[in-house]
């Protein structure tokens, strides 16, 4: 919105600012994390009011996480509101691919409160049916891939880029869609399964969006792409504005959320999260680089893909507790140690994501 203050500038005075994507990116990082400083109290007060008991716990759960017992679920509503209010507060607004990443994360949001919200008025684990999340998963996810593949540059429509080989495009055809869709339904139910403890997923979450801040930043510009020798994907610079928001709401959310957390962030943060996250990935052409970059992600998913699978063919288990952050729960380490040593193995991640735009 204060990108049309530039109409006001003659090129030398300080509404100029307002052109440059780094100022405006600038602007959404405070002005999300003020929004989540000057809202997060009340809201954890209104959602501890209003949802009695808070999040349901578990019964076969880690033993430690009965104390964590009438926390309040539905924290992600602050990083969404931190997140949508800045980005629209800066960002330019005629922009496609702000609107597709910005209709992915709303509309998974919503699904994610929808889920929350069924958990703590029955009291139970179950929440929203999980055939119903992914039917509307996958919905939401195939207009946000039409949407991608309708503002990419016609020479890459449809097809899947690769890091490294970065002169290589494959042409998927319409199988670009199914494709599209299975990134971001897949990242916003990684995100999801990863939170599991308090601050686990969204320091990861915010690493991951760093990286492709830097990368959507880099792929919008024509010079950059023209040094890195990667594809230019023109317009995707703006959703660095996007990015910057996220970061700095979960940095708001994580005031609250840090050991013993005040709030939990539920599936209305982590599904938005996750499912945007997806959608910047199809957006600047690299869902590849994704799996490496949410490297964390992947494997918290693939742990429960493999756990249920085993235990369907066996009977028994390859993990003592699915996901993998409640195995290393069972086997003794601190809720700290975990999350502290996955933050670590998602910034290690993030790096070698990132050196895949030089290395080909």
């Amino acid at each position: 919105m204060l990108y049309w203050l530039t109409e006001l500038s003659d090129g030398g005075d300080v509404f100029n600012l307002f052109r440059y994507i780094t100022f405006r990116s600038g602007g959404a990082f405070f002005t999300a994390l003020l929004f989540g400083f000057l809202f997060g109290r009340p809201l954890i007060n209104v959602l501890r009011k209003r949802q009695g008991r808070g999040q349901p716990i578990r019964d076969d759960g880690p033993e430690g996480h009965m104390a964590k017992a009438g926390t309040p679920t539905m924290g992600g509503l602050l990083i969404v509101g931190a997140l949508l209010s800045s980005t629209l507060l800066w960002a330019r607004l005629d922009n496609p691919f702000v609107w597709m990443v910005l209709f992915v994360t709303m509309s998974y949001g919503l699904i994610g409160f929808a889920d929350d919200y069924a958990k703590v008025s029955k009291q139970n684990t179950k929440g929203v049916s999980g055939k119903l999340r992914l039917g509307l998963g996958f919905l939401i996810a195939g207009i946000a891939a039409w949407w991608a593949a309708h503002y990419h540059p016609t020479p890459l429509s449809n097809h899947l880029a690769f890091p490294v080989f970065k002169e290589t495009l494959l042409y998927l055809g319409y199988l670009f869609i199914p494709f599209a869709m299975i990134v971001i339904v897949g990242a916003a139910n990684a995100v999801n399964l990863t939170d599991g403890l308090d601050g686990l997923a969204i320091m990861p979450v915010m690493i991951a969006a760093g990286t492709f801040g830097v990368i959507a930043y880099a792929v919008g510009r024509v010079d950059f792409t023209d040094y890195l020798d990667v594809h230019y994907v023109p317009g995707t610079g703006e959703i660095l504005v996007f990015v910057a928001g996220l970061i700095g709401g979960g940095l708001g959310f994580l005031w609250y959320n840090a050991p013993p957390a005040a709030v939990f962030m539920g599936d209305t943060g982590s599904l938005a999260l996750g499912g945007a996250l997806g959608a910047i990935a199809v957006a600047t052409k690299h869902e590849i680089v994704l799996a490496i970059v949410g490297g964390l992600f992947v494997v918290e998913a693939l742990s429960v893909i493999i756990q249920v699978g085993y235990f369907k063919r066996t009977g028994k288990r390859v993990f003592l507790m699915a996901p993998i952050h409640h195995h290393y729960e069972k086997k003794g380490w601190s809720e700290s140690q975990i999350v502290i040593r996955f933050w670590i193995i998602a910034l290690i991640l993030a790096m070698i994501g990132l050196a895949t735009l030089k290395v080909r």
